[in-house]
Order: C-alpha cells, then sequence, then structure tokens
C-alpha cells in the first residue's frame, strides 16, 4: 500500500472538504515561512507544559534535598551532643541517694553521692539527657549542648543571686512590733 497522507486519507474518506484541507495546508505553510523570516518559534503548547513540569519538578527536588540536608545536620547535631555526654559525663554512685528532678511534668530521679548533688545544687553541674536514660556534665558541657539542642538539657539550678529588691527595704521595722 502506498503512504497515502493523513489529509488526503481525510478526502477520501469524505470527512473533510478540499477547501478545509486546502486552508490547513496554507496554514501550516505560513507558519513555517514565519518562523524561518522573523526567527521567532512558535509556541507550542506541549513544549511549554514540558517545561512547567521540568520547574515544577526541580522544585519538588530542591525541597528534598533541603529537607534532608537539614535531616542529616540534625543528625549530625545529635551526635555531637551524644559524644559530649559521653566524654564528659560525671560518674554517678548507684548506690548514693536518689535526686529528684521532673522532666515532662513526671518526676524522675538518678543516684548521686552526696560530692555530685553539691555540685548539681550549686550550678556547677547539670543533668542532660542521653537517649533514654539521665547523665550529670559539668555546666560548661551543658552550655556547650544547650547550644545545639535546649530540650537535651534536663534540669539546670538556678543559682542567681538573690536580689535585694525589697520594697520595703526602706522602712524600719519597730522593735517593739507584737504580732
Amino acid at each position: 500500500m502506498k503512504n497515502i497522507s493523513l489529509q488526503d486519507q481525510l478526502l477520501k474518506a469524505g470527512l473533510t472538504s478540499k477547501s478545509k484541507a486546502h486552508k490547513a495546508k496554507m496554514q501550516k505553510h505560513k507558519q513555517i515561512k514565519q518562523k524561518q523570516k522573523n526567527k521567532i518559534q512558535v509556541v507550542d503548547q506541549a513544549a511549554v507544559l514540558a517545561e512547567e513540569a521540568k520547574l515544577k519538578q526541580q522544585e519538588k527536588d530542591r525541597l528534598l534535598n533541603e529537607k534532608r540536608n537539614q535531616q542529616a545536620e540534625q543528625k549530625q547535631i545529635a551526635g555531637q551532643i551524644n559524644q559530649l555526654i559521653s566524654l564528659n559525663k560525671l560518674d554517678k554512685d548507684e548506690e548514693g541517694a536518689p535526686f529528684n528532678f521532673t522532666h515532662d511534668n513526671k518526676v524522675k530521679a538518678i543516684y548521686i553521692d552526696e560530692a555530685l548533688r553539691q555540685r548539681i545544687v550549686a550550678g556547677a553541674a547539670v543533668i542532660v539527657q542521653l537517649g533514654k536514660t539521665y547523665e550529670v556534665v559539668p555546666i560548661g558541657v551543658a552550655e556547650k549542648i544547650a547550644q545545639r539542642d535546649k530540650e537535651r538539657v534536663i534540669y539546670l539550678e538556678d543559682v542567681s543571686p538573690i536580689s535585694s529588691d525589697d520594697a520595703y527595704a526602706d522602712y524600719a521595722v519597730p522593735d517593739d512590733l507584737m504580732w
């Protein structure tokens, strides 16, 4: 069978008229001439849609890469914190007295000796979270941990000096005051 153009096949089948076929041929010819003459590309709807899809895919890929980078950074920070705690934790005494503190509105306890208790109360040591356990680290290490993730610092004693901003400090209390 000979290769017959679609236009000829449609004419033969009677689905289009000769004038419509001629009109379509002329329009196609004009587009080609205009493209060659002005070097202007005729807007192709499929090309526009393909470009939009490509841009959307690039944006989606960029967001996905950004999310992966953030997750990798969080993982790296968690590793740094775990290493800081593991290398600098102070020895706890499992047979010592319990030291109670709150975490997530629950009272928790760690067993420490009296010297470590005094360091915690004085603000020289801090309780931090390592996985599902709690460890005690010096205040300097706790500050580094807090810079990376404040949620990991569980108990920090507030040792700010007691302010003498007493509103009644200027008033003398009489010696003979009876209650």
